[in-house]
């Protein structure tokens, strides 16, 4: 039996039938309608794979069912009955989005044909969202986290450059994410059916790098045994993704330079002059301005890629998105390594937002896929972090919510400053604590307040005695800070 529904929309009561009667025969679920007004209360309770209606009928017509699928139901497959003196209105309702259309009288073979090439372009277009869906999952935007402001003005770049053919230049730190950047403006533009060729210019030796990247001929240098096609051939009609270009060396940012102004070029040891239809996408962690003023990278170069400037802020500017990355990623790892890791405790959180990140999302990725593993329950508290994030917070004091610069700083989504001080508050409290074995008279001293003051700010900030250990190692009951 197949699962598809089919509701039969004919004023005739025979024809209507004997449509009905054909569709069960062939397996399909079937419900009837004797005209549009009675097809529009049936769609509107129920979901239908087809819509098989005639074209010409009282109350409401076929167009009227047309106008209500294409607003309520969109996913169902409308197919039109007509006369032959109503063909034109048929042809009509096809160009506002009917799928085919049967002429009276309708043979049961036509009838199925038709409904079952309807069925599989709707499974066709189905199948291609998902692979469209799974490609932007995995290139796309939605593995670009981030909800601050700095990042929300990446995205905006991305949607305006994609569609253009224009040079983008993305710059940022090491571990910012720029090739994922790359991949999302190659994925949202017309070439995305098309190669995806990434070079790290850093990864290749200088010597080695103009063969990789033009190809070279056959006996071109003591090892060309055979003619090699280069990056920028094997990315034709596509993207090539320029990695690392601020380590390029002097004698090749003139050979590319050509390529970027002509598209064209030769291979190592080749005469023949290629040519190239592809756009150009560079990145680097290297100040390009100051390396054109020390004279480690061409001027005329530097102008050629920076057509389009793309600039990703370091983690330690949007930590409004770092809370939204540890998310993401905890749920990555915990998929893919199938560990029971689901959640992170408020202290910890803390610990990692106030981190200065200087390997930024990469660090923290590794961070969390560290930690997905190796974590002592689901929940990951401050014990599970790596000492360098914690720092003086555990033990013999607290780190300063970072430290006193980063507390100071404002990222471009804003600062909360009755917040940041209220955390450096609570941290000099906790300091002086630590301290004075938290006795309070002396805590009081050290930060020149009257104890009960201190207290007060202790209950506010729910502030607890630690627990201690008794003489045979069992823990006492922890002691209220209003004490």
């Amino acid at each position: 039996m197949l699962n598809e529904s089919i509701l039969v929309v004919d004023d005739a009561p025979d024809i209507r039938a004997g449509m009905a009667e054909i569709l069960k025969n062939a397996g399909y679920h079937v419900d009837t309608a004797s005209d549009g007004q009675e097809a529009i209360e049936k769609l509107d309770d129920r979901f239908f794979d087809v819509v098989l209606t005639d074209l010409a009928m009282p109350r409401k017509n076929g167009m009227d069912v047309l106008n209500f699928l294409k607003k309520h139901s969109p996913e169902s497959v409308c197919i039109i009955i007509t006369g032959y003196g109503t063909i034109k209105g048929a042809v009509d309702a096809m160009k506002k989005g009917a799928f085919d259309y049967l002429t009276k009288p309708v043979k049961a073979e036509e009838v199925l044909i038709v409904i079952q090439k309807a069925l599989d372009v709707r499974q066709l277009k189905r199948e291609n969202l998902s692979l469209k869906q799974e490609l932007i999952h995995i290139y796309g935007f939605d593995r670009i986290v981030g909800k601050s402001k700095a990042m929300q003005k990446v995205f905006q770049l991305i949607e305006k450059v994609a569609s253009t053919d224009s040079t983008v230049l993305i710059t940022g730190e090491s571990g910012t994410g720029k090739e994922l950047i790359a991949h999302a403006i190659h994925f949202a533009s017309n070439r995305k059916d098309r190669p995806f060729v990434p070079v790290n210019c850093a990864a290749i030796p200088e010597e080695l790098l103009e063969s990789e990247i033009f190809g070279h001929e056959k006996g071109a240098f003591t090892h060309a045994i055979k003619t090699r096609i280069g990056r920028f051939e094997l990315a034709d009609k596509g993207t090539i993704f320029l990695d690392e270009i601020g380590e390029m060396s002097p004698a090749l940012q003139v050979k590319l330079l050509r390529v970027l102004q002509e598209r064209k070029f030769e291979r190592v040891g080749g005469v023949k002059t290629i040519r190239v239809d592809i756009r150009v996408i560079a990145a680097t962690n290297v100040d390009l301005e100051k390396a054109v003023r020390e004279n480690r990278f061409r001027e005329d170069l530097y102008y050629r890629l920076n057509v389009i400037p793309i600039h990703i802020p370091p983690l330690r500017e949007r930590r409004s998105d770092i809370p939204l990355l540890i998310k993401h990623f905890m749920k990555k790892f915990c998929a893919d390594k199938r560990t029971l890791v689901q959640d992170i405790d408020q202290e910890a959180m803390e610990c990692m937002t106030s981190y200065a990140w200087p390997g930024n999302v990469r660090e923290l990725e590794n961070i969390i896929e560290r930690m997905a593993i190796l974590a002592n329950g689901p929940t990951i508290t401050i014990d599970d972090l790596p000492e360098r994030i914690v720092g003086k917070r555990r033990g013999g004091g607290y780190a300063l919510a970072g430290d006193i610069q980063n507390l100071a700083m404002l990222a471009e989504e804003g600062f909360s400053l009755s917040s940041a001080v209220e955390q450096f508050e609570k941290t000099l409290i906790l300091q002086a604590l630590d301290k004075t074995g938290w006795v309070k008279n002396r805590a009081a001293k050290l930060l020149k307040m009257n104890r009960t003051t201190l207290i007060e700010k202790m209950k506010k900030q729910k502030l607890m005695t630690p627990k201690k250990k008794s003489a045979k190692g069992t823990d006492k009951k922890a002691v209220s800070t209003v004490n």
